[in-house]
């Protein structure tokens, strides 16, 4: 049948010019499923691309997911540590501000001893918050930025904590409190002494009270003498950190031994006029870096009761 031979006639209805055009049925059959196929194969062409930009979309998708998680989960653990340091240095912060009755007895100190104790002022919270607003500078990234944040608030964090450590230490040792509730009966400096009138120069001062009343430590340390000792009686001898001393002499008992750790306000022995003591009284001396200091300019409040 695809042998035989067709004879297509066209004819020019205006010039009446007739044209025949002689094919076979293989061309015939050729052209028809051209005509037809060609669609077809269009069709599944384009449903092929389809599905393959589809089944790509949908693995790119699922990859751009588990990043997402991935991410999303890095951010969160980021952000918790973040927050968690932040409060950790504000807490710091408000800590290595100093109460302003401590701080004057601290800035009495001599500067050997405050050097030794803070090596410089103790950071504020301010300093940990410019700090931390300084981290906070543009960046690369938000991981970029969160790395650079948490990498400075772990270095603010070292650095305020050992600064408050330090100014805490030096706040626990500087004696702040009256070893007992009584009168000042005789100040630190030049005087003329109680039995021989003869010019005298006194390292303490001299708190009268009733016999029997409790002599407090006015700062942390460990005692070093609690024994009787020549003119000063029952003396009472404390080592507080930073090369800091306190004496309490004349007492007529003791509370405490050597090598007893004590914290301010602890009952270190009783008043009494052990010694050369003209009546029952607290004498008291503060020592800082080898050389005695007025204990008047560290007192910021009364005996702890």
């Amino acid at each position: 049948m695809l042998s035989k031979r067709f004879t297509v006639v066209i004819a020019d209805r205006d010039t009446g010019v007739v044209r025949r055009v002689t094919v076979s049925a293989r061309v015939l059959a050729f052209a028809a499923a051209l005509l037809f196929g060609l669609p077809l194969l269009m069709g599944l062409g384009a449903r092929w691309s389809v599905s393959t930009e589809l089944a790509r979309l949908s693995s790119t998708n699922g990859a751009l997911q588990m990043e997402n998680d991935s991410y999303r989960a890095a951010t969160g653990e980021l952000a918790s540590q973040i927050s968690s340091l932040q409060a950790v240095v504000t807490e710091l912060g408000v800590r290595s501000e100093a109460d302003p009755a401590t701080a004057k007895a601290i800035k009495a100190l001599p500067t050997v001893v405050r050097n030794q104790a803070t090596g410089g002022a103790p950071r504020s919270a301010s300093a940990a918050r410019a700090a931390v607003a300084a981290a906070m500078a543009p960046s690369e990234s938000t991981f970029g930025l969160l790395r650079d944040l948490l990498g400075s608030l772990e270095d603010r964090l070292r650095i305020v904590r050992s600064d408050v450590e330090r100014w805490e230490a030096l706040s626990r040792a500087t004696p702040s409190i009256w070893p007992a509730v009584g009168w000042l009966t005789d100040r630190f400096g030049g005087r003329a002494d109680p039995f021989t009138g003869e010019p005298d120069y006194h390292l303490g001062l001299d708190i009268s009270a009733d016999k029997g009343d409790p002599v407090r430590a006015t700062a942390d340390g460990v005692i070093t003498n609690a024994n009787y000792s020549g003119a000063f009686g029952n003396l009472v001898v404390v080592q507080h950190e930073f090369g800091i001393t306190t004496r309490y002499a004349h007492l007529s008992k003791f509370a405490v031994q050597a090598g007893q750790r004590v914290r301010r306000g602890d009952v270190l022995g009783y008043v009494g006029a052990t010694g050369r003591a003209s009546g029952p009284h607290v004498h008291y001396e503060v020592w800082a870096d080898g050389k005695p200091i007025n204990p008047l300019k560290l007192l910021t409040g009364p005996s702890a009761r």
